[in-house]
């Protein structure tokens, strides 16, 4: 995405909420701020981390959601305020970096067990790997809370406004997004970035050059934990807590979705994505039948998969005015990376 669209997309985004209370009841626009756009930036961050390894690195995990999910379990159980009280005593201050810390650890871990297989192995490493903790978390009462998660994790107050509310929530995730997005613009074009882009197009030849190819790659995993922990600590501060339901299968394939609608080929799919699916997932009921959601979003799915493999921004690149805007490398479609 060209950075004429990118500061135009910023400034859309920074004038909805005046935007929306222009048109919509004070209640409406409150709703589109935080249900819609909210929940699409903090769900969007999250997806940010999968399109940054499937993009960059040739990885495709399922355990993004998984890593979010740590971040949001730390912060739920230190923090002061949340019920039950676990540890607690700790300001978000604290508690939050703590979070943030953990996911980037668990994501070093991830890349580490995962990072010398390939294809259909990684994904089903990545998916194990999420399915234990998951199941874990739901097992375990003491640390956790077992089914029921942890609850009244509302954030702080800045400023003596509490952090849920609607236009505040709405530009601290918005602040958080755009700095990671612009931090993912920059991370790829250094020697890091540019090395590991080299791993995933041929290891070999990059490991010939005197790369380590299995630290770049460990460290890449390590970076999307670190955009995956500040999602998931967004995450848990939205849905007011956390629950092994929050991490599970579903909101995983949710994540893998997200990422491939928007399109895997930009890092401004992850946020494409994100609202789309919050769009889909909010009005479903009124569309076609709550229930039936997943059918409906699946066809949303390979609708836009069959008309542009590259998701939305791939699709918005076909438009006559915006052919100009920068390409995915051929070699940068969704794949998972090879041993080396």
């Amino acid at each position: 995405m060209s950075a004429r669209l990118s500061t135009l997309a910023l400034a859309v985004l920074l004038a909805a909420p005046f935007l929306l209370g222009l048109v919509l009841p004070q209640a409406q626009a409150q709703f589109w701020t935080v249900n819609i756009l909210g929940r699409a930036l903090v769900y969007g961050v999250v997806a940010l981390s999968l399109t940054f390894l499937a993009t960059y690195g040739g990885f495709v995990s399922l355990a993004q959601m998984t890593v979010a999910g740590i971040a949001g379990y730390g912060v739920a159980i230190l923090v002061e305020g949340a019920v039950p009280g676990i540890v607690g005593g700790l300001p978000y201050a604290l508690a939050v970096p703590a979070g943030i810390l953990a996911a980037t650890l668990a994501g070093l871990v991830i890349g580490a067990v995962a990072v010398r297989t390939r294809d259909i192995y990684l994904l089903m490493i990545t998916l194990a790997l999420a399915m234990a903790v998951s199941r874990f978390a739901e097992s375990n009462i003491a640390w956790f809370n077992g089914y029921e998660g942890i609850r009244n994790v509302v954030g702080p107050s800045l400023f003596g406004v509490p952090f849920r509310q609607p236009q505040l929530f709405y530009y601290a995730s918005l602040a958080v997004a755009a700095l990671l997005y612009a931090g993912v613009l920059y991370l790829v074009r250094t020697p890091f970035g540019l090395v590991l882009q080299a791993i995933r197009d041929n290891p070999r030849r990059a490991a010939a050059l005197g790369y380590d190819v299995a630290l770049h790659r460990i460290a890449a995993f390590g970076v999307a934990g670190f955009i995956a922990g500040c999602g998931g600590v967004l995450t848990t501060i939205y849905n007011i807590g956390i629950s092994p339901g929050s991490i599970g299968l579903g909101a995983s394939v949710n994540i893998l979705i997200i990422s491939v609608i928007g399109g895997l080929g930009h890092p401004a799919g992850a946020f494409v994505g994100s609202l789309i699916f919050a769009v889909f997932d909010t009005f479903a009921a009124s569309l076609y039948d709550r229930d039936r959601f997943n059918t409906l979003i699946g066809l949303v799915f390979l609708g836009i998969v069959l008309v542009s493999p590259d998701g939305i921004v791939g699709l918005v690149r076909r438009i006559p005015g915006l052919r100009r805007l920068p390409r995915p490398r051929p070699d940068a479609a969704p794949r998972t990376a090879g041993t080396g």
